[in-house]
């Protein structure tokens, strides 16, 4: 399951040896909404492989602005604190397990 975090969380996790995958999102966004049963089913089949987190760029604009978040939903997956791969828009399951996959 995704968890939503604020931005002292998020900063805590990515700093961690474990990857995350975040969903940066907002609760009016057409998109985000159809995306988020893909994230879930996608953080439920690799919770052993990393951490899936959700951040709402209208509660944490600190990291939208950090990332240069300017379309939404924007997924990214981080590393040792670095950004490795990002992609922004809804993906069919297909596709999300593509990226999470090749990325992780």
């Amino acid at each position: 399951m995704a968890d939503k975090v604020n931005s002292a969380q998020f900063d805590q996790l990515i700093a961690g040896d474990r990857p995350v995958v975040c969903d940066f999102f907002a609760t009016w966004c057409g998109p985000c909404k159809m995306l988020a049963p893909v994230m879930e089913q996608v953080a439920a089949e690799n919770a052993a492989r990393a951490t899936f987190v959700k951040v709402d760029v209208d509660e944490c604009p600190d990291l939208a602005s950090r990332y240069g978040i300017m379309s939404i939903p924007f997924v990214a997956i981080f590393k040792n604190g670095d950004m490795i791969a990002k992609t922004m828009g809804f993906m069919p399951k297909s596709e999300f397990d593509e990226f999470v996959n090749s990325n992780l």
